[in-house]
């Protein structure tokens, strides 16, 4: 592929998510199912990643380390939400709330917001951009230190997953509050581990002269999980179909950097477990 600056990257990039969420919207609406966005929004920053990677001018090493960082998480949580929530044939929750919240008006709220996520993909790729245009060789110890860091966040988002998936099964936890394992120290430490992802990618890219680019993902994902389609949303279907449950599940547990649990939920290991959301995940 050609080399291309940063800012003819970026504009690639956001001409292509513009045209992808769009027909993404128009399939939502005939499928009646609108979580595809955020498949498509997973695999468009891995794609997005690996072509930033390929176009760039820098050091070999750096693409490449970052596109198959990049590349295996999008893969992997796209295929996630593909497998456990879209193709069941059960539309994610917050986007329930929001077709009874907006009436007529979800279709044109709905357009907004997938344009909202395609502009997001070429925010996100700053990290692989800055990357790409390392000029050292090889890896150096701040690299290195993002692969590490790398590794222990994938390890903790995928372990999470697994802890609620485990839980969700067993017919004896059915209509009760998982508190199991990371979900006892965050009550969300899948948005956790999945924003420590970002902080490891602008590891990689510190090296890099225009290491700054890679702050604003870290910055975006932060913002975006935590006050905007993270954990507003999903708390809100959450508060909405648990009540006082939940509200008190608010009270004693982090919501998003893991911590220890207020005294008062130290009661949960000698009881039955409160009633479990299915839109905690």
């Amino acid at each position: 592929m050609p080399t291309l600056t940063p800012l003819e990257q970026v504009v690639w990039l956001l001409v292509a998510s513009v045209l992808l969420f769009g027909l993404l919207w128009l399939a939502q609406r005939k499928t009646g199912d609108a979580g595809i966005v955020d498949v498509g929004w997973s695999y468009a920053v891995a794609v997005g990643a690996v072509f930033a990677a390929a176009t760039g001018e820098g050091s070999t090493h750096h693409r490449l380390l970052i596109a198959t960082m990049i590349g295996l998480w999008g893969f992997r949580l796209g295929t996630h939400i593909l497998t456990d929530r879209v193709l069941t044939g059960h539309e994610d929750g917050r986007y329930q709330m929001a077709r009874e919240r907006f009436g007529d008006r979800f279709q044109p709220f709905m357009f907004i917001f997938y344009q909202f996520q395609a502009i997001s993909v070429p925010l996100l790729c700053l990290a692989p951009i800055a990357a790409a245009t390392t000029s050292r060789n090889g890896l150096g110890p701040i690299a290195l230190a993002g692969l590490g860091l790398y590794l222990i966040a994938v390890a903790g988002e995928s372990l999470a997953d697994m802890q609620l998936k485990r839980f969700k099964k067993d017919a004896a936890n059915k209509g009760k509050t998982c508190r199991a394992g990371l979900w006892r120290y965050s009550r969300h430490p899948n948005y956790f581990f999945e924003w420590l992802l970002w902080v490891s990618y602008a590891l990689v890219a510190a090296e890099s002269p225009h290491w700054w680019l890679a702050l604003v993902p870290v910055a975006t994902m932060y913002l975006l999980l935590t006050r905007i389609t993270g954990i507003p949303p999903t708390e809100a279907q959450s508060v909405r179909s648990r009540g006082d449950d939940y509200r008190a599940y608010q009270k004693e547990t982090s919501a998003f950097f893991p911590w220890f649990p207020r005294p008062s939920a130290l009661s949960h290991t000698s009881v039955p477990q409160q009633p479990y959301s299915e839109d905690q995940a």
